[in-house]
Formats: C-alpha cells, structure tokens, sequence
C-alpha cells in the first residue's frame, strides 16, 4: 500500500503540437499548468518535459527539440499513425526514457498513439491524460490496449468525452480546475460579447460572430490563430459584423478582458473533452451559451449560470442571447468556487497517481 501522504517525484510530459505559452495546445497547455501548481501545493515535485521555446510561469521546463506533431484534430477517422523526421514527440519521449528511473510516476499529456505504444516498456508507471474525444481508430485501439493491461491508467476530463469511447467506463474522470485567485468577479459587465479558443474550423466560430450579429452586439474574440487565412475567410463571410480579434492573452490579461463580457458563445462543431474557457468565465462571473455537445455542456447550469442550446443552431443562440440578463453572475462565481477549485483538482489527480501506484 502507497502512503498517501508521501511526496511524489513526478514527470509530466508535455504536448508535442507546440511550446506551452503559444497557444497550439489548446486547453492542454492550460490543463498542465493548473496540475502541475495543484500537486506542488501538495507537496509533490515537479519535473516537465516540452517543445523548446516552451513558459510556464513560475515552472522550470526541460526543453526538448524537434519537429512539432500534427494537430489529432485534423485527421480522418481511418488516418494512420505519423511521426515526422526529428519528432519532438519521439525526443520527449526518448529523454522520459532516461530520466524514468528518478520519478515515482510519468504523466502523459499528449494525445498521440507512441506514449501509450512506449507504455510497456518503462518501468516506471505512466499515467496518461486523455485531451480529446474520441477521433481516429488507431487511437483508440492504442489506449484501449493501455486501458486493458495497465487498469486505472487512463483519465478523461468530462463524461460526455468518456462517452466517445467504448472503454469510456474505465476511464477516471478529473475535470478540471483553476487557481481560483487569478480571477477577478466582475458584476457589472460591458455591452459586448465574447468568444475564446483556438480559432479553427471545428470551433465553430462562425455561429458566434453570426448570432453576435443577429443580436446586434459586438462579439470580441481571443486566441491562438494557427491559420490567418481562415479567420480572413470568416471575416469576409461576415463583412457587416462587430467582431475584432483580441490576439492571444496570457491568463492576467484574459481575464481582465473577458469578465467584462455581457457573456461567453461557446460553439463547438465537435465534442469537446471539457471547456478550460468555460471555467474561466464562470470564475470571472460570465455567464455561458453552449452548445450541448460535450464537456461544455456538463458545466453549463441551464438556467443558473448559461444556457445550454441545440448544437449548431444560430437561432438558439440568438434566443439565448437575449435571455441572458436573467442571469445572476454572483451564482456563476459560485459555481466555479463550489466545483472547480484548484485544490479540488489537485486531490482528484493525486488520488488518480496513488491508486495507480497502488495498483
């Protein structure tokens, strides 16, 4: 039996699509950040591997080179399995290799298939966080694979993702959390509207910037842009809308912009595995409009702290736009406070570790 008290030496591998503090990585970057400050609270240590030209804060990063991975989300359900030529992915891994036996767990924060191929091989166990909803066929039969021979070592952050999967009930569900301090309630908001996230196809960015017209409001948009040429061609569809591009923040600066949101579209074309975003807003008193699809939609409160609307559907939006002084955004804070504390986070994850350890 572990002693559930003792510290842990702890790895964390980061996600190979870019450097943590540029955006690629979506939630993830966000999501390891949170982790990694919950469990040092704990008193556990902290060691992470990233692409070089990776921040986060007031962590020490081990750099690693490489070519960046493609982005999971772009792939075909049948899309084989690549590794380009001088992979970031690969040397991460090869350097987790060398390091494995000074740590007591690794925890795997890249949805790509050779973490969960190299599993047998360390004789350190490895703890693998799932970002994504289920996408492709050989990534599901690679953490399948995982799931069967090494139980509890596979987590999830929402059961709606866990859900896309048909292993989905062995999965630890964690959600997710913030450091709750980093988020300043404001009760009384601007006029304008807010829409956060990679800006990419399956974001569905332009259902926002249509009902944010409808609704005759100005809709403000923050991000990481992978491809300008797509946000110039949703620009072009909607030459008479209000809607300016915010650039991509650190955590300080977005929260200070977004909690003057009237509030929050989030508009998923895809199933979202939780909704960092969500959260965010939440802690900063903003209400949210989901679509109900995903993780967003199981942190939605229909009616308390959003409004949770038929998938792909502008009118919904719309609709909810206009409902949205009938919420309290007192309630939204609470509800971030109540669920998605930091310290909350932290002793779900370090229960995750243990009983694997256990195990």
């Amino acid at each position: 039996m572990v002693n559930p008290c003792r510290s842990l030496h702890l790895l964390l591998v980061s996600t190979p699509v870019g450097p943590l503090g540029s955006g690629l990585g979506g939630g993830v970057e966000l999501t390891l950040h949170n982790i990694a400050q919950a469990l040092t609270q704990r008193g556990h240590q902290i060691t992470i591997l990233a692409p070089t030209g990776s921040s986060l804060g007031n962590f020490d990063v081990i750099p690693v080179a490489g070519k960046l991975q493609p982005l999971a989300q772009n792939q075909e359900r049948d899309a084989a399995i690549t590794l380009p030529a001088q992979s970031v992915l690969g040397a991460m891994w090869h350097q987790a290799k060398l390091l494995a036996p000074q740590y007591d767990v690794l925890v795997n924060f890249a949805y790509d298939w050779l973490p969960f191929y190299l599993t047998p091989w360390f004789d350190r166990p490895i703890a693998h966080l799932v970002s994504m909803a289920s996408l492709t066929d050989a990534m599901d039969d690679a953490i399948a694979q995982i799931i069967t021979h090494y139980p509890h070592t596979v987590a999830v952050h929402s059961l709606a993702q866990a859900e896309t999967f048909s292993f989905g009930d062995r999965c630890r569900c964690l959600g997710n959390g913030l450091d709750l301090s980093h988020y300043r309630f404001v009760a009384e908001p601007d006029t304008y509207l807010g829409w956060v996230g990679r800006i990419a196809p399956e974001k569905g960015i332009e259902d926002a910037i249509a009902a944010a017209d409808q609704s005759h409001l100005s809709l403000k948009v923050w991000g990481a842009m992978p491809d300008p040429d797509y946000w110039q061609q949703v620009c072009r569809t909607y030459p008479n809308a209000d809607v300016s591009y915010q650039g991509f923040l650190s955590t300080a600066e977005l929260q200070a912009q977004l909690g003057q949101c009237r509030g929050l579209l989030v508009t998923p074309r895809w199933v979202e595995a939780f909704g960092n975003v969500v959260i965010e807003a939440l802690a900063c008193g903003v209400p949210v409009i989901a679509y109900r699809r995903g993780g967003p939609a199981e942190i939605v409160s229909h009616g308390q702290t959003g409004w949770v609307v038929e998938p792909d559907s502008v009118d919904a939006l719309v609709e909810a736009i206009a409902r949205l002084p009938e919420l309290d955004r007192h309630r939204c804070r609470q509800a971030a406070e109540e669920h998605y504390s930091l310290a909350a986070l932290g002793a779900r994850v370090e229960d995750w570790l243990q009983t694997i350890l256990e195990s």
